[in-house]
C-alpha cells in the first residue's frame, strides 16, 4: 500500500512505521525530519511543517494515497486543514484520538467503543472529542473515508510509564527508586490501568489500514492486561532490582497541591479504573493479539533508559515537591496520632 503519515516518529507511530517499512509498503512521512534517523531505510520524507498548508499542498500535488494517518492533530482546525489537503487524495483517513476522551467519571469501568465521550477535567480530551465529531460529520455529509483510532496509555522502549511525575517525564521517579527514596502512588494504588506496548498497538493499527470495514468506525486498540498501580510500580522496582518505598496519597490532594496542573492527566485520566473491551479490534483484525506483558515490556524500557543518558532528564523541582508532599503527609499522620 501507499501510505502517508503526518508524524510517524513518535511513541505510537514509530513501531508502526518500522513494521510497514519492513513489510515493503511505500511509506511517506510529513514531519520536520528531526527524528527520521530512528526508522529503517525506505521511508520517503516530505520535510515540512504540516501547518504550512501551501507547501504541503505543493509537495503532494501529484500524489494520492491508499491511507493517510494524522498522529499529531489535536484540534478541529487542524483536521479542517487535513480535509482541504487530502479530500479526494486518499481512500482512508485515520485520526489518532485518545481513550482519555471516554466519560469521567466512568459509569462502568468496562470500556467499549460505545462508552460515552465526555471528560470535563481535561481540555486535551475535549479537543479530541471535538475532532471526532467533526470527522464523523465529514463522513456522514461529505463521504470522507474516516477511521478513528483510540489508543490508551501506550509506551515503547524509550518511556517508563508511571502515574505521578513532573513536567519533564518519568525519569525522576525512576531515580527516586534507584536512590531508595519514597515514591508517590496516587490513591491506594488499587485502581486498574491498562498499558500497551507499541509493538502490540502496531499489530492492530496495521490491520486497520485499507480495511473497508473500518470506514466510519471508531476502534480502540489496547492490551487485554489490566494492572493495579501498585503492581505497575512493583514491576518497575523489581526490574531495577530495588525495593519499592511507596507512599499512597489521594489523587485529589495531589492535584490540589501540585505546582503544575495535574487535573487532566490525573483526575481526568490515571486516577480512574479502566478495563478495555478489545472485541471490536479482534473482529476487524482477527490476527490481532497482544503478546508483550508489562513486566516484559518495562524491562526493555528500563534497560534502554538506563543505557541512554539522553533519556535521563532530571527534574529537581518535581523531586523537591515529592519530598515536601511526603513530609507534610507524614507530619499530619503524626499529629493526628498524638
Amino acid at each position: 500500500m501507499k501510505i502517508l503519515f503526518i508524524g510517524g516518529t513518535g511513541t505510537i507511530s514509530t513501531a508502526i512505521s518500522k513494521a510497514l517499512l519492513l513489510a515493503g509498503h511505500e511509506l511517506y512521512l510529513i514531519n520536520r525530519g528531526n527524528r527520521n534517523h530512528i526508522l529503517p531505510d525506505g521511508a520517503i520524507s516530505l520535510i515540512a511543517d504540516i501547518n504550512d498548508e501551501q507547501k504541503i499542498a505543493d509537495l503532494i500535488e501529484d500524489l494520492s494515497f491508499d491511507v493517510v494517518a494524522d498522529f499529531i492533530a489535536f484540534t478541529p482546525d487542524q483536521l479542517e486543514r487535513d480535509f482541504r489537503l487530502f479530500n479526494g487524495k486518499t481512500k482512508q483517513f485515520i485520526f489518532i484520538s485518545s481513550a482519555s476522551a471516554y466519560q469521567k467519571p466512568l459509569a462502568h469501568y468496562h470500556i467499549t467503543e460505545s462508552t460515552p465521550l465526555a471528560n470535563p477535567y481535561w481540555q486535551y480530551s475535549r479537543n479530541k472529542i471535538a475532532c471526532e465529531e467533526y470527522l464523523m460529520h465529514l463522513y456522514r455529509n461529505e463521504r470522507f473515508p474516516v477511521t478513528i483510532v483510540r489508543p490508551s496509555h501506550t509506551y515503547d522502549e524509550r518511556t517508563i510509564p508511571v502515574g505521578v511525575h513532573g513536567e519533564k517525564g518519568s525519569w525522576q521517579v525512576i531515580k527516586r527508586i534507584l536512590d531508595g527514596k519514597p515514591v508517590i502512588i496516587h490513591g491506594d494504588g488499587t485502581s486498574l490501568w491498562t498499558l500497551t506496548h507499541t509493538r502490540d498497538f502496531a499489530k492492530g493499527f496495521i490491520g486497520l489500514l485499507g480495511n473497508i470495514h473500518t470506514i466510519g468506525e471508531a476502534v480502540q486498540i489496547t492490551s487485554d492486561e489490566s494492572l493495579t498501580w501498585n503492581q505497575i510500580y512493583a514491576c518497575i522496582a523489581q526490574t531495577l532490582n530495588k525495593p519499592l518505598n511507596a507512599v499512597h496519597i489521594s489523587s485529589e490532594f495531589l492535584y490540589a497541591c501540585a505546582y503544575y496542573d495535574m487535573t487532566g492527566g490525573l483526575i481526568g485520566d490515571k486516577s480512574n479504573t479502566v478495563v478495555f473491551d478489545n472485541s471490536k479490534i479482534t473482529r476487524l483484525v482477527p490476527e490481532f493479539t497482544t503478546t508483550t506483558r508489562f513486566d516484559q515490556g518495562v524491562k526493555e524500557s528500563v534497560d534502554y533508559v538506563l543505557s541512554h543518558s539522553e533519556c535521563q532528564i532530571e527534574d529537581i523541582v518535581f523531586d523537591q515537591w515529592c519530598d515536601k508532599v511526603i513530609e507534610i503527609v507524614n507530619k499530619s499522620i503524626d499529629e493526628i496520632k498524638k
